[in-house]
């Protein structure tokens, strides 16, 4: 012990022996919140598609123990990556303290090369940061170390690798750290839904299983939690509930995270909260990379309201950027003869790209369509970062299952109008200049063309 705080070293073979028991998850399915059984009492978040990681009191300190491993992660229903993670997942377990609390975390190394962590946005002495080389040696594989610290300041964080980051951030080596207010502050509101989750980004080829790890913007699945739609839940909340989102941005861009039917405050940051007189209503807040936004709203509409990325691009699924553009282009004749070498052989494009969605198109083992996802209304074509916010007056409190599509009430749905219709109006005009020519013949040339000399073209 030097100064309260233990250097982050490798554990000896007799704490080895009193190590917390190391939890596992494998399942893909969001995890009811876990109350704390011990400690400062706290509301507990709801991490999406994931779960909290339970930890033991030991003389009070908390202590926690992951596992950085080579993992399985269910993307979408019948799409499985190999990734690295923690304790079972990508992304690993979310770490929940109160503030005030003194931490003890246990990471043992099961990976083929050396790790450490990064507690990313933690005031905490500079021996425990996490970063190899520079604050510490790194964790060898099959070594355990002990990082402890208090959490000093209320707020949201993540926790990462700070070796070989390239490689261990793209096959999904992240996670959550929440530490709760240790009593009321004006700044940070009670709220009856709290969820969290981060956006990652891989490039995983149609049919194989590991992220190309050099991959530094071309990605071709933008994920929530490590899952793309429609393998992401749905949040579920009651009407009339305040409800608290935590987005943390561990991939290689931004993005816009925009929310349907409802405005929001960003109330946080990684660096703690926003104070009320800097809050403004949005509907979009852009999240840069390695950055979190807390956003708060009261959920007083009922429906089904999309949540996701606004980049378009992002959300769907295993896009292939180099397809070219056919629309307007009749090339059925083409399909034919093509059908008659390669019978799946299907048109992409002649109309815009949403037939996909309708066709049984063939495509790779273990890979998920570009558009897809089941509503009550038909396709939602999409697939990415997006997923639904489900706003029922029915709900009861601490009650985060799935209450099935919004039933709307009667003339409230839009549909087809039958009436004849007038002709609509149409712009013509061309545009103007913003600095048009004093002289407008100035703005035609004569062109003459000189043929070359001798016959045939050829001088």
């Amino acid at each position: 012990m030097a100064g309260g705080a233990v250097a982050a070293g490798a554990v000896s073979r007799m704490a080895l022996a009193a190590l917390p028991e190391a939890v596992s998850q494998t399942s893909a399915a969001t995890m009811a919140p876990l109350q704390p059984g011990s400690g400062r009492p706290y509301h507990p978040v709801v991490t999406l598609n994931g779960w909290t990681l339970p930890w033991r009191t030991n003389q009070g300190v908390k202590e926690f123990h992951l596992v950085a491993e080579p993992v399985v992660r269910e993307m979408a229903p019948g799409f499985k990556a190999h990734l690295w993670g923690y304790n079972g997942q990508s992304p690993g377990p979310t770490i929940e303290v109160v503030e005030g609390d003194r931490v003890r975390v246990f990471v043992t190394n099961r990976l083929p090369e050396h790790t450490a962590v990064h507690w990313h946005g933690q005031r905490l002495p500079n021996g425990m940061d996490g970063v190899t080389g520079l604050t510490q040696p790194a964790i060898a594989p099959g070594k355990t170390f002990v990082y402890e610290f208090v959490a000093r300041r209320p707020g949201t964080f993540m926790y990462h690798p700070h070796a070989d980051e390239m490689v261990q951030m793209a096959m999904g080596m992240m996670g959550f750290w929440v530490t709760h207010p240790k009593a009321p502050t004006p700044l940070i509101e009670r709220v009856d839904r709290d969820f969290c989750f981060l956006l990652s980004s891989y490039d995983i080829e149609p049919g194989s299983y590991t992220p190309r790890i050099a991959t530094m913007t071309d990605f071709n699945l933008w994920t929530f939690n490590s899952r793309v739609f429609p393998g992401i839940d749905s949040l579920h909340v009651r009407q009339g509930d305040r409800v608290r989102i935590r987005i943390g941005n561990l991939s290689m861009t931004n993005h816009p995270i925009h929310l349907h039917g409802h405005e929001f405050s960003v109330t946080g940051t990684d660096g703690g909260p926003v104070p009320k007189a800097a809050r403004w209503p949005e509907v979009t807040t852009d999240v840069a990379v390695g950055q979190m936004r807390q956003i708060e709203f009261v959920a007083d509409a009922e429906g089904d309201w999309a949540l996701h990325c606004h980049k378009s691009h992002h959300t769907m699924n295993a896009m292939g950027h180099a397809v070219p553009t056919l629309i307007g282009v009749d090339h059925g004749a083409l399909a034919r003869k093509i059908n008659n070498l390669i019978p799946d052989y299907m048109v992409m494009g002649e109309r815009g790209m949403a037939d996909m969605t309708e066709m049984e198109m063939p495509i790779p083992d273990n890979t998920v369509p570009m558009m897809t996802g089941e509503g009550p209304f038909g396709s939602v074509e999409m697939g990415g970062m997006f997923t639904v916010l489900k706003v029922r007056a029915g709900q009861k409190p601490g009650d985060y299952g799935d209450p099935g599509w919004f039933k709307h009430p009667a003339g409230t749905v839009a549909r087809e109008s039958v009436a004849a219709l007038a002709e609509p109006s149409r712009s013509t005009s061309g545009g103007g200049q913003a600095m048009p020519r004093r002289d407008a013949s100035a703005a035609s040339a004569e062109v003459r063309v000189r043929k070359p000399a001798g016959g045939h073209g050829r001088p």
